[in-house]
Parts: C-alpha cells; structure tokens; sequence
C-alpha cells in the first residue's frame, strides 16, 4: 500500500493551490482549497491506477465493460479518501493547513451522470469491483448539463442545467489515444472481399469523434483503482471555413452542433421525434465508442477475435446499451471480416443483459424508421438476427402466431430492444427474487419457457462504505468498537451486533447517534427551506424518483389525513411526525410534476397552521442526489417503500435506509420481500396487495374506486379537498388531473396503481408505526435488528454473483 505521508500532502496542496490559482492557501477560496486537495490526492491514487492496469495487462485478465446510461457517483472526493483507509490522516494534514475537511468536500459538486437507483446502482457496482479486485470499466457517457437540477419555485418543480463542470472536474483524466469515431445515418454500401464475401461499408454518413474521460474508482484498502470511461462528443471537424465563407453559416458549425447536443443532457424529453432521435443516438454513441476501444485493446495483446469472449463480457445494464449486440456483429462481420455464425458465437458469448423493470413502458421499443434512418447497418443486422429468431420460435411452436407476436424483436413496425437483448445474450437477470419471477412467470414468460437457462436472479445491493462509512460516520465508529473493523469489507459481520441489541446501554448510544443525525439534517432543512423540523419527531421518509407506481400520491393523500385527524379531533394524543420527501420527476412527466406541487402545497398548509402545535411537518427536499441523501438515511426512523406490489423491480433505497437503522414500511415488493425475510415481520411494517392480487386485478378486474370512495368518509374528504380549494384556493382545478386518475382517466381507466385500494391498509401500518415508536425501547431494538441483518445486502454480494456465475472473473490482486 502507499505510504501516506502529511509532509508530503501538505506540500502538494500548497502547490497545487499556488498552480491553478496563483494565490497562497491564505488567500484561496474554498473551491480553490478544494482543487488543491483534489489534485494532490488524484496524485497519490495515480500510482495505484497505473500499477493496477498493468498487472491486469500483466496477469492476461479478463475484464467486464459494464455499460450504463447513467452513474450516479456523488462526490468523489469523500468517497477516496475513505476506501483509501486514510481519512483521518488526511483530515489531520487537512488540519494542519487550518482546513476544515467537510467544508472542502462540500464544494464539490455531484457528478451528474445519472439520475435514480439505475445509476446509483451502477456506482455501488464499480465500487464493489474495485473493492473485490475484479477488472472493470464502466462505461457511460460525460454529460454537460446532467438530467437537470431541480429548483422548487412557488411549489412547482423548475428544471435547470446542472452545470457541475463548470469549475472543471480535478479526477478525471483526458484519454486522446483512445478517441475514436461514430457514425450516423447514410447508406449501406455492398462490398466483395478477394474470397467472394461480401461486407457492407457506410457511405453519406455524419459522424462525431468520441474522446474519453477517465475516473478513479478506488478499491477499499487493497490498491486497485479502477476505472469509470465517461464519452465526450467533439466534432470530425470543429468549424468548416469554407461553408463559413460562402455564407453557410449553418453548415459551418454543423458537425459541432451534432456532437455537443449528444452529451449536453441525459434522458431528454422523447415525447416527440427528435428526442427519440437524440436518445438513440446517445446510446449508440457510447456503446459504439466501448466496443470500438474493448476490441482495440484486446487486439493489442491477442491475435483471435474469435476468442473474444475469453477475455471480454459487455454487461447491458438495462435496455439502454443494447444496441451492443448489433454494433459488436458489425464489427466483427464488417471490419473483422467473421462469418455470421463466427460473429454471432462471440456475440452471444459477451454480452448478458441486466432486466431492471417491470414496467413494460421501460422496455425501449425504437420506431423502424428512426432506427433505419439514423444506424442503417445495425437495422440490417437487426433485421437478420429477427429473421433467424423469428425461425428458430417457429420451429419450437409450429403455427403460434402469438408466440411470434410477443417474442420477434421486429414487429408491428417498432425495434424491441428488451427481445434483442435476450435473444442474443447468454444471460438474461432480474434484480431482486420476486422480480425474477415475475419475469419468469409473466412479463417474459414467452422467453423464460423457450431458454430457461439463461434466467437467473442477482438480487441488488449497495456499498456500505458510501451509505455507513462515510455518510454516517457516528454510527460507522460505534459498530466499529462494538464488532470490529472488518465490516466495511464483509458485511456479514453485522450480525454481531445481535448481541447488543437488548442491552439498555446499547440501545441508547444507538439512539443516541440517531438523535445527532436527525439534528444534522434539521440543520439541512432550516437551512434549504425554511422550516423548523423537531429531532424528537418521528423522521418518516421517502426519497426516490418519483412515479406514480412509487406512490409518494399515496403517502401525501394520508399525510392529508393525518391532517384532518389532527384538526377534527385537537384532543387526542398524536405523536409528532416529520414527513420528509426527496424526488425528481422527468420533465416531461406532467402527472408526477403536479404531484411535486401537491405535495408541496399540502406542506405550505400544514407548517404554517399554528393550531396542530408542530405536531405535523412536511418537507420537500430540493434536488435530491447523493450528496443530500446521506444525511437522509443516516436521519431516517420510517423507510417508506410503498409501492404498488409487483412493480418496483427491487429497490436500493430500501437498503441504504436499513443500512442506517431505519425501519421499513413497505408493501412486499421487489426487494422488501427479502428484507422482511431478513429481520422478520416483527421488524417491518407491511401493507397492502400482494403481487399476486395486484396482477389477479390487472387481468381480471374487480376493484372499483368508487365503491371506496363512496363507503369511506376519511377517504372521500381527503379527495374532495384535491378539488375544494383546500390546497389551492387560488385555483381549485389545480389537482383535478391526479383527482380523475384516482376515479376515472381520460382512457377509462382508474387507480391502476391501486392508490385508494391500499390506504386503509396504509394508515393501519402508519398507527402501529407510531404505537411502536412510543415504545422506546420497543423501535431501538427493531432499528438495531435491521442494522445486524443487512448483511446480505451488500453491493459486494451482488458483485461476487456477478463475477463467479456470469462474468467468469478472476480476482487480481495489485502489490505497491
């Protein structure tokens, strides 16, 4: 391991301070502090990262491409210098400069390079990588503006650029070398080689170059750095002077225009034809560039394609990067030269295929024409992999015709990437039991009958190092004196603290460092908006994307309740309760945008009524991301995981809270299934539907709203005042969109998250959350019992499956 030294360190801040900004450390801004310390720690990781490339190299590994749309990494300066073992010592040297550490961490912005759990997943897995020795890339693209950061103005979600590069980004590294081209759109062209085959070169195409950033993804105590490849886009040719000169002022900065709006924003609005374009361009844009430098690099050291799969795994983390599966048969057939049975052997021997959802509308679905027009030899390609398909179904089921219509990846003019994906990977995985069965037994039933043997579940997981080591550093302390130092490694061990948990002494430390949490995060709210929260409180929490099968409508309609139950009824005892929410909705989601407002302007009523005496807060935490969501967790007494059962694939955010001694109330859906399992029903709050009764409904009918609507009161008040004025007197109509859609929609449809139907069951869950709660000695343990029993969920679980069942990895191991 390299040696720290707090001489060196300091010297190299002071340099560096004095390089990039000409001043002294007495005279730098905090972000010029903060460049300093970056800098100086990127060169004492750098030796790492180049010593563990070249034992790869060394050691012939073979290496998984981890190919993802988003990485939601947070901050990376925190997060080294805890897997680097050396926080305390670089906090001292920090000191020692008369710097504070989390002033300095605090100037970093969050990378915005991902959005929801997709991309914080994703982050989890490199890490864990890293931590495990396994060789890595992740690869994925540098986006300018990120999704957007969220501004809340009267109420309302405001999108804006999240420019986080603005003050540059000190980790990441400029990979020239690496660059290389994509092309877009044009025409096929045959061409017969000297042996009589025939391949196809692209003419009339435009193209972008694809230059690569590398960042450290450092391994915890054990010398491995690893990295994430983020895509820029840059023009072929920056400006066409002669096109400027003759009055084509457009065309002069056309191939600069293609390239910067490929990497300015990720997920933008596909509601209409140019957003589908963009987001298909993107897509191919990275997967294009991966493969293109996967293949170079492998070359380099071996002479077979052929024997790719050796040495090679494209892991497609969900639907997005799937287009890799045509672009790899391009290469291979048309630059590579491989017969298509040679090129389709390989293919279907690197890549496998991670399933995130449920959701049918999350399974990318590409109109022909776009897909025709903008990669028109990964079209044909595609045509050809559909028409072998589409045979090879026949065959199995002579004259089903229906069997065809689910599982071709071309029909009824639209290009199913879900069927490409798994059609042509060897693997096919869910994320948490209950999805995989799901997808087994229902959504890819079809596919799971005619190859079963892709099938296999890795349930998800989360780095303990992020979300306990550094985001709760109290708590991290405490379990360290109580079990040991070796849980930031093996997760497993937290079952020690099972002996702790009905020790009285125990207890209230444990409680203790939860009370200074949720002050810290009081602290946060006060600040960011305005409102005084009580620690004392009970801190009831949902933070995720928010989408109507996530049913924050569902925890906002009882919040509304619990209002007017306060209100009617000021004798009864009530204790206090802080509902805190966290969620971004897509910006062209106009439903989940208004639930934001909802949700916000229930909050502007309830904290400003002097008369319910603080007993009821609410809070909407601006611009949820990694950063924020560590105090989150760390503050958290309720873990709200209230989906619609059968629909959330499983969830991470569960996890983090458990991780941190928050209690779940939840339905049993994806992951929370195997949480409850876990720490037992005792230690959970369920509710609601099962999966099976939810998708009996969906087939089979049977529930009507307004049989609730017109038999509960409490329910029914709650409703009318979506519409009386109560929460929006200037406009009464204001929420009368999510109104109807608890009733009736425009498509006849009505409540198809089943919002109404679990409320009753809800708000008996939230009574004997609060029943419990009261009994203090009652929820320390139930907290503690969470924390003992999180093992299992542990990204580095996760990863272990990954690399021993799918990938075939081998461990490597860096010596400095």
């Amino acid at each position: 391991m390299n040696t720290f030294s707090k001489d060196e360190f300091k010297k190299e801040v002071n340099d560096y301070v004095k390089m990039l900004s000409r001043k002294t450390i007495k005279e730098a801004s905090q972000l010029d502090l903060y460049h300093g310390v970056a800098y100086a720690l990127k060169d004492f990781i750098i030796d790492q990262w180049i010593e563990t490339h070249k034992e790869y190299e060394k050691q012939d590994a073979k290496t998984v491409y981890y190919l993802s749309m988003e990485f939601l990494t947070g901050r990376a300066l925190g997060n080294i210098i805890i897997n680097l073992s050396a926080r305390d010592d670089i906090k001292e040297a920090i000191e020692e400069l008369g710097l504070d550490l989390n002033v300095i961490e605090d100037q970093e912005p969050d990378a915005a390079l991902g959005n929801g759990g997709l991309g914080r997943l994703a982050a989890c897995f490199l890490d864990s990588l890293a931590t495990l020795g396994y060789p890595a890339y992740g690869c994925g693209i540098r986006y300018k503006y990120g999704m957007f950061e969220q501004k809340i103005i009267d109420g309302y979600q405001v999108e804006v650029p999240d420019n986080w590069l603005k003050n540059g980004n000190p980790f990441e590294v400029r990979r020239d070398e690496y660059a290389c081209e994509v092309k877009f759109g044009g025409h096929t062209k045959p061409v017969t080689k000297e042996d009589g085959r025939v391949v196809y070169v692209l003419e009339d195409y435009r193209s972008v170059k694809a230059i690569p950033y590398d960042l450290p993804i450092v391994g915890y105590g054990n010398n491995v750095v690893n990295t994430l490849r983020i895509w820029d886009a840059e023009p072929i040719q920056y400006f066409m002077l002669d096109s400027f000169n003759r009055g084509d002022y457009q065309k002069a900065t056309e191939q600069e225009n293609l390239a910067k709006t490929i990497v300015e924003v990720l997920y933008p609005c596909d509601d209409h034809y140019a957003g589908k374009e963009l987001r298909l361009k993107q897509q191919y844009f990275f997967v294009s560039a991966s493969i293109q430098t996967a293949i170079k690099k492998y070359m380099d050291n071996h002479k077979n394609i052929k024997k790719l799969y050796e040495k090679v795994i494209f892991q497609m983390n969900d639907t997005h990067p799937t287009i890799t599966v045509a672009e790899l048969m391009r290469i291979l057939l048309d630059e590579y030269y491989l017969t298509w049975d040679e090129a389709w052997e390989v293919t279907n021997k690197c890549c496998a295929y991670t399933n995130h959802t449920i959701m049918s509308e999350a399974l990318e679905k590409w109109p022909v024409d776009l897909f025709r027009t903008l990669l028109p030899r990964c079209y044909d390609i595609i045509e050809e992999i559909n028409r072998r398909f589409v045979l090879e179904i026949q065959k199995m089921y002579p004259g089903n015709n229906e069997k065809v219509a689910k599982m071709a990846i071309l029909y009824d003019g639209q290009v199913r990437m879900a069927n490409l994906a798994i059609c042509a990977g060897f693997s096919v995985n869910g994320v948490a039991r209950l999805h995989t069965e799901i997808l087994k037994n229902q959504e890819l039933k079809d596919f799971y009958e005619m190859m079963p043997n892709k099938f296999n579940n890795k349930t998800n997981g989360i780095t303990q190092r992020r979300f306990l080591k550094h985001g709760n550093p109290l708590l991290a302390d405490w379990i360290t004196k109580k079990i040991g130092d070796k849980w930031p490694v093996d997760l497993s061990q937290m079952i020690k603290l099972e002996e702790f948990i009905d020790n009285k002494k125990c207890q209230k430390e444990f409680m203790d460092i939860k009370y200074r949490n949720k002050i810290r995060l009081a602290k946060y709210i006060k600040e960011h908006n305005g409102v005084d929260v009580n620690p004392y409180s009970i801190f009831d929490v949902q933070v995720k994307r928010l989408h109507e099968y996530k049913r924050q409508l569902l925890n906002i309609l009882h919040v509304m309740y619990l209002y007017n139950e306060i209100k009617e009824h000021p004798e009864r005892e009530f204790y206090p309760r802080t509902f805190i929410f966290g969620a971004k909705a897509a910006a062209g989601y106009r439903r989940a945008k208004l639930t934001i407002k909802l949700i916000n302007s229930v909050a502007d009523v309830i904290n400003n009524d002097a008369s319910i005496e603080g007993k009821l807060k609410v809070v909407f935490i601006e611009n949820y991301r990694v950063s924020n969501a560590e105090l989150i967790f760390a503050a958290a007494d309720v873990s709200e995981q209230i989906s619609t059962a059968s629909k959330e694939a499983s969830g991470t955010g569960n996890m983090k809270f458990m991780l941190n001694g928050a209690v779940t109330l939840g339905t049993m859906d994806g992951a929370n299934v195997e949480i409850v399992e876990e720490v037992g029903g005792d230690n959970a709050f369920i509710f609601g539907m099962s999966s099976d009764e939810v998708i009996n409904h969906e087939k089979y009918g049977g529930y009507n709203p307004m049989d609730i609507y017109n038999n509960d009161m409490d329910v029914r008040k709650v409703m009318m005042q979506l519409i009386n004025g109560t929460y929006s007197p200037e406009d009464t109509e204001r929420f009368r969109e999510i109104y109807d859609s608890l009733l009736t929609d425009k498509y006849g449809r009505a409540d198809v998250y089943f919002i109404l139907k679990d409320f009753r069951s809800y708000a008996e869950a939230q009574k004997k959350v609060e029943e419990a709660y009261k009994d203090k000695n009652r929820w320390a343990k139930m907290a503690m019992t969470n924390v003992a029993h999180v093992g299992k969920f542990s990204s580095d679980r996760t990863i272990e499956e990954y690399a021993t069942e799918i990938w075939k990895l081998k461990k490597v191991e860096v010596k400095m």
